[in-house]
């Protein structure tokens, strides 16, 4: 994984910034924030990784809805 963060404004000379990974990273955040959203995925720990799996599925199947 690259890191792919902003730097710091007053910085003399700024990094470079991938801005099309950039855009990936915030719709990725964005997805998991609205997933987080829904009370089943926020406070759920199965014990499996399948059975989470699917009701992030369910989750992600009803915002695609919206």
């Amino acid at each position: 994984m690259k890191p792919v963060i902003h730097s710091n404004p007053s910085r003399k000379s700024p990094l470079p910034l991938d801005r099309s990974l950039y855009r990936l990273r915030y719709r990725v955040e964005c997805f998991f924030h609205d997933v987080k959203r829904f009370r089943a995925v926020a406070t759920r720990y199965d014990k499996t990784a399948t059975s989470y799996l699917a009701v992030l599925h369910v989750a992600s199947m009803l915002l695609w809805l919206r």
